[in-house]
């Protein structure tokens, strides 16, 4: 900006003696007294100068403020000089030509003589005029300017200043006020003044989150201390233990209740109560008896009294029985007739008549069938007795 300002300073002068030198060098009579002369042109070359001065000041002072803006704004404006100087020139040789040139037509020096303001011609006239105006528009533009990076300085200058001490989150402030942190600008006035290898002891307070937090459990010791152990209005873990044991026992009863048709050949147990065997028995009447007879003597199929079997003769083995049947040989699966828990007390009440000697039983069939539990039996033979050798020769 500093340079751009020079060379403005330098086409002004150029042009000024422009002004005073093309009138002699292109006048084509006697030389006249030149326009510069004039007091009221001396009065606008004055204040150009003086704004020229106050213009070149206060540039060095933006450069100053501002050097890096300025020299990408130099940068333009050396590519824009070629243009800007052959401009000037056009200019001064036109301002030269229109204000001193003498005509050697009467009527045009007559005219010349009479457009003239306080002796200068209205051309020159408007024309410092407008160098002027000019000027006081750089000089308003250098002021602006000033004042924007004056501005961006003062910014700068407080963003240093904070950076020293950073500003905290939002979090961590509100961080620090939940726990009543001292700021460390106010340590000196907390410090115990005990230093342990560096480590300094400060006064402080316990958050209050952890301080209320532990008034709070002192007062809940209170409540459980008075109805657990004063007013026994809540059980105690022992008392708690067998509410547990009964509440299982009624949940698992009703699970029961509603699982029974969950059972099938793989955990079907025997029933012995004699609503099931009423039940079984009700059941066989009504679907058995046409082929094992009323008494399970046995007619088309085979007598379920002895202990012969063809498919076994266990509770599981019943149960398969009649749950798949054997097509094959005329048995029916009953399973879409009756549920898990009807056939498990059908099973139940044909293992409950063996041995019940029906009139005119059928022949055996199948194969003999012993219980797990007296195969058990039969294994634990007892050992024979032990026979004295010396009582016996005796």
């Amino acid at each position: 900006m500093k340079n751009i300002f020079k060379k403005l300073s330098k086409q002004l002068l150029v042009l000024l003696l422009g002004m005073m030198i093309m009138p002699t060098a292109f006048a084509a009579g006697p030389p006249k007294p030149s326009e510069l002369a004039n007091p009221l042109a001396i009065v606008l070359l004055i204040i150009i100068i003086g704004l020229l001065v106050v213009i070149a000041l206060l540039a060095s002072v933006v450069i100053n403020a501002a050097k890096v803006n300025l020299q990408r704004y130099v940068d333009e404006r050396k590519r824009n000089d070629g243009a800007f100087k052959a401009m000037t020139l056009i200019f001064c040789l036109f301002l030269s030509s229109a204000l001193f040139a003498q005509g050697a037509a009467p009527a045009a020096a007559t005219a010349s003589v009479v457009d003239t303001i306080a002796g200068l011609s209205q051309t020159s006239f408007y024309s410092l005029l407008t160098v002027i105006f000019l000027e006081l528009l750089i000089l308003y533009v250098l002021l602006y300017n000033l004042k924007l990076l004056l501005k961006k300085e003062t910014i700068a200058l407080k963003g240093v200043e904070e950076s020293a001490e950073p500003t905290p989150s939002a979090f961590n402030d509100w961080w620090d006020k939940f726990n009543s942190f001292r700021p460390m600008k106010e340590e000196s006035v907390i410090d115990l003044g005990h230093n342990y290898d560096g480590i300094r002891e400060l006064d402080n307070r316990l958050p209050p989150w952890w301080l209320y937090g532990f008034y709070l459990t002192i007062f809940v010791a209170c409540i459980y201390l008075y109805r657990y152990h004063v007013a026994h209005t809540a059980p105690l873990s022992k008392e708690e233990l067998a509410i547990s044991f009964e509440k299982a026992d009624a949940e698992k009863a009703e699970y029961l209740k509603h699982a029974a048709n969950s059972v099938d050949e793989t955990n079907v147990k025997l029933l012995t109560a004699a609503s099931d065997l009423e039940a079984g028995k009700a059941i066989f009447t009504t679907i058995c008896a046409t082929c094992h007879r009323a008494d399970a003597g046995g007619n088309v199929g085979p007598n379920l009294t002895d202990e012969f079997w063809i498919h076994g003769g266990g509770i599981k083995d019943i149960f398969k029985t009649i749950k798949y049947g054997y097509p094959d040989k005329g048995m029916k699966s009953w399973k879409d007739d009756y549920t898990p828990s009807q056939i498990a007390q059908l099973a139940s009440y044909v293992k409950s008549i063996k041995g019940s000697n029906p009139v005119n039983p059928k022949a055996p069939q199948g194969t003999l069938y012993v219980e797990e539990t007296a195969k058990a039996d039969t294994s634990k033979t007892a050992a024979p007795a032990k026979v004295d050798s010396t009582a016996k020769a005796k």
